[in-house]
């Protein structure tokens, strides 16, 4: 199942892709969940569905204005340097442990909805990621469980503004500018991606391909990186895991590619989908 969260009629809300279209789930359960974490917190993916199941769509796909796939996730977790090749090219050591840094919602956008280069900056980079939704409370985790908490997965351009990525040892300012990460186009069920370990990730910047790759290659999987962040943390419904970007970003480039007003990014994961953003300025 593809679920979405989008507008209609000035109002936000969530429902299943369709074909072409969108059943408005929200609409049709008359409120009943306020948006999908609210349906995440309740357990009621199965509701969804059922309440989709073989009734015609509500609107075309193709027009509707999205959202971020999860509007209004309590925590954005991101896991940096986590492809060798990625790790090799930026100069980094091996890690010992994964390389956590966090995102605020402010920071993203939909699917079709504009990345924004800040006017302080000309180095803002793309990055192909794999995102993982969190479905259920999960605290100290093991490996083996880490699966039975995920929703479903999703693309993720965690989009980065590399000199102030720079400025100190801490990401922080650089991965949370205003509009500059790209979340969706909708959350794949967990049920589709038995292995999420084993899907082709690429970006194409003005279809170009810039970063191709596969999420077997990522250094610290899924499991252990749902093991290590519960560790400190408990992770929530509705909850985003960022899990990092293969090689290829145009930092480091030569001669350096950066994303300018009127260029395309696209992030295409196999079973997934396809993200697509222009860019404009601030």
């Amino acid at each position: 199942m593809k679920v979405v969260s989008f507008v209609r009629n000035g109002k936000s809300s969530y429902g299943v892709v369709s074909g072409d279209g969108i059943v408005d789930v929200g609409a049709r359960l008359g409120g009943k969940y306020a948006d999908l974490v609210a349906v995440l917190k309740a357990g009621a993916l199965a509701e969804v569905e059922a309440t989709a199941k073989g009734v015609t769509a509500d609107m075309k796909l193709d027009g509707t204005t999205l959202l971020p796939v999860v509007p209004n996730p309590g925590k954005i977790v991101c896991v940096g340097v986590n492809y060798d090749e990625h790790r090799r090219e930026m100069g980094r050591e091996p890690p010992g442990q994964p390389t956590i840094f966090v995102r605020w919602p402010e920071s993203q956008v939909a699917h079709n909805q504009p990345l924004l280069k800040p006017a302080e900056s000309d180095k803002l980079d793309y990055e192909a990621e794999l995102a993982v939704i969190i479905g259920k409370h999960g605290y100290k985790v093991s490996e083996a469980d880490a699966f039975g908490i995920i929703a479903g997965y999703s693309c993720y351009n965690d989009g980065s503004v590399r000199d102030w990525q720079t400025h100190t040892s801490q990401f922080t300012p650089g991965k949370n500018f205003v509009a500059t990460g790209g979340f969706g186009p909708w959350m794949v069920t967990a049920d589709e991606i038995p292995d999420p370990q084993t899907l082709d990730i690429e970006s194409r910047l003005n279809g170009q391909v810039m970063q191709k790759s596969n999420t077997e290659l990522m250094t610290f999987n899924i499991r252990k990186i749902i093991k290590y962040v519960t560790a400190f943390i408990p992770l929530e419904a509705g909850d985003v895991i960022a899990t990092g970007t293969p090689g290829g970003v145009g930092t480091k480039r030569n001669p350096p590619v950066y994303m300018k007003d009127g260029d395309i990014i696209e992030i295409e994961i196999a079973k997934v989908g396809l993200l697509r953003n222009p860019v404009k300025n601030a």
